[in-house]
C-alpha cells in the first residue's frame, strides 16, 4: 500500500481504518465503555509502526523510518526484555561478548533491524572504549 504523507498523515486522523491494536481492535471501535479490552489495546502495534515508517521514509524522514521500523520489531516483545536491551546497550554496562549475545537473541526474536543496531553500538563502543 503506498502511502503520501501529505494526505494520509496523521494516520489516525487522516486514516483510521488502517490503524488498530495489537489484538486487531479498530481505532474507531478504541472507546473507554468497551469491555473486553486489556492493557494490550492501549499499545501501539507492529502493523501501525510500519505504516508510520512508510510515511517517514515517503517524507524523506529516513532516519526515523528506520526508528519506526524497530519499534515495530520490539512492540511484540515483553517490556523486561526491552529494558534489559536498553541496560545493556548504556555505555560500559556490558561486554562485547555480552553486547553479541543480545544480537543473537534478538536476530533470534525475529528483530534483525534492532540486531544490527547492537551490533553497531558494539562497534562503537568498542572504538571508544566504552565497553563494559
Amino acid at each position: 500500500m503506498a502511502l503520501d504523507a501529505s494526505v494520509d498523515y496523521p494516520l489516525g486522523l487522516r486514516r483510521p481504518d488502517l490503524v488498530a491494536t495489537p489484538r486487531g481492535v479498530p481505532l474507531a471501535e478504541l472507546t473507554f465503555d468497551r469491555h473486553d479490552l486489556d492493557a494490550s489495546d492501549l499499545r501501539v502495534s507492529p502493523a501501525t509502526l510500519r505504516l508510520q515508517a512508510e510515511i517517514a521514509a515517503e517524507a524523506g524522514r529516513t532516519q526515523l523510518a528506520e526508528n519506526l521500523l524497530r519499534a515495530a520489531e520490539l512492540a511484540p516483545l515483553p517490556d523486561d526484555l526491552i529494558l534489559e536491551v536498553y541496560t545493556a546497550l548504556r555505555p560500559r554496562r556490558s561486554s562485547a561478548e555480552e553486547l553479541e549475545a543480545w544480537a543473537v537473541r534478538l536476530d533470534e526474536l525475529d528483530a534483525p533491524m534492532t540486531a544490527a543496531f547492537v551490533r553497531e553500538a558494539l562497534h562503537a563502543y568498542r572504538e571508544r572504549g566504552l565497553l563494559g
